[in-house]
């Protein structure tokens, strides 16, 4: 029999819009040319996958990759290998570079850097700020725009829209999702003032950066975006406040949480971590962390991602609060999150919806589906049943840690694909990277 398809994933659990079903992948071309019953001879080359579950190519929709301007902490090809090893197929990064993503030329820089070893795929915001709201309705449908994004509270770097008029500059220019990072600037520094003082304590970090600045943040931008009708989504919500408010304005704003605010709570995490546990906004006390995974059980949160942020030992080692926020994990993410699944924390469903489905649907992506016929053969591939061990040792970052490292874990990536090629295959990466520019609805020019 001659060969028809370039690859065949066989007898895995296939997730399909129609549910789990074991069956064979056959794929051409890079496309998902059907499912069924396949005679493993009809194409070049067989993957067994029996055991195994293939989801839909997953997205990390919030990662810090530090180039330009910092590569001692992260490179994109270093940080895009962290993603193929954590079974992630596409990723959203953050404009807190250094020079800043402002403009049309720094988007188009971070994509030629991008485009020299991109081991997964790839899209960038573009920073929002008070200097260049003026051009956002023109810059923001540069390719390779994943949205734009704003920091309501200093964070790692200088970028920073603190005041109603600066945020309200930036939502009333143009029409691209807007992702927020909700903390009250004016807030934190009184707080940093009166209640951090000359600590030096860590655990401090949560109580200054307070639950009420991250409430009043996000209460100002919900009312600004509504009164520009502009899409706006609120990362890494941390507080039980938030989530109560944020439920009731699913009509303007959507949610993201991180994977860190699910699993690590405060005191402990700053007892045993110290400042390796530190990031913006802070990990909160466990009845926060319970209203977290409340929003995800009623539909409140519609995204989870990793908000990688690395930093050196070095660095973190430095006394609180010189020691700056951020901890790697887009490796991480998904084993830390299989691994609640496996918990009865949430349903596979559920994580896919929170890491491929959402993502699609809120920032229009335009070249990526469920596992149908038709569409990209991008895959996920998980042993829901593999038990390991997260180790720093094996992380591709060159911060070369994890906050998470020697925690076992049960659920793991063990194939990464991306239109049909092989990136990771239990935990090696290929010879060849595959990663393409992300398209979006709003900046693809339609056929004629």
């Amino acid at each position: 029999m001659s060969e028809t398809f370039d690859l065949i994933l066989s007898g895995g659990h296939v997730f399909t819009p129609a549910g789990i079903q074991t069956t064979n992948i056959a794929i051409k071309d890079g496309k998902i040319a059907g499912l069924g019953d396949f005679d493993t001879s009809q194409a070049k080359r067989t993957i067994l996958c029996a055991g195994l579950t293939i989801l839909p190519g997953l997205i990390d929709t919030q990662v810090h990759f530090r180039e330009p301007g910092a590569t001692h902490k992260e490179t994109l090809a270093t940080g895009m290998k962290s993603a193929a090893l954590g079974g992630i197929t596409a990723v959203f990064e953050m404009p807190n570079t250094n020079p800043l993503t402002l403009t049309p030329d720094a988007i188009a820089d971070k994509m030629t850097r991008a485009a020299k070893e991109p081991w997964v795929d790839y899209a960038f915001y573009l920073g929002g700020c008070k200097e260049n709201a003026q051009h956002l309705a023109a810059y923001e449908n540069t390719p390779g725009i994943c949205g734009i994004k704003v920091f309501m509270g200093a964070s790692t770097g200088d970028l920073l829209a603190a005041s109603d008029e600066e945020i309200e500059a930036v939502l009333s220019n143009g029409k691209r999702i807007v992702a927020i990072h909700a903390e009250d600037e004016f807030i934190m520094q009184e707080n940093k003032k009166t209640i951090l003082g000359d600590s030096h304590d860590v655990a401090m970090h949560n109580i200054w950066r307070s639950p009420e600045s991250c409430l009043n943040a996000t209460k100002r931008v919900v009312a600004i975006a509504q009164k520009y009708n502009r899409r706006i989504h609120i990362l890494h919500i941390t507080t039980l406040e938030e989530m109560a408010f944020l439920r009731q304005h699913k009509d303007i704003a959507t949610v993201e949480v991180l994977a860190n605010h699910l699993t690590l709570h405060a005191p402990e995490c700053y007892e045993t971590l110290g400042s390796l546990a530190q990031q913006n906004p802070p990990i909160r006390e466990k009845h926060h962390q319970d209203a977290l995974w409340q929003a995800i059980a009623d539909g409140t949160v519609d995204m989870v991602a990793s908000d990688h942020a690395p930093h050196t030992l070095e660095e973190k080692g430095k006394p609180y609060p010189l020691s700056p926020s951020g901890t790697p994990g887009v490796q991480t993410l998904l084993p830390i999150m299989l691994n609640h699944v496996n918990q009865g924390k949430l349903s596979l469903e559920r994580l896919v919806e929170l890491m491929h489905t959402n993502p699609i649907r809120i920032h229009g992506i335009n070249n990526r589906g469920p596992i149908a016929t038709g569409n990209n053969a991008d895959f996920t591939v998980v042993d829901m049943n593999k038990t390991d061990i997260i180790s720093s040792a094996v992380q591709a970052t060159k911060s070369e840690w994890t906050p998470f490292d020697g925690m076992q874990t049960k659920g793991w990536p063990v194939m990464t694909m991306i239109r049909g090629h092989v990136v990771m295959y239990e935990g090696e990466l290929s010879k060849e990277p595959a990663g393409q520019p992300v398209l979006f609805n709003e900046t693809v020019t339609p056929a004629n």
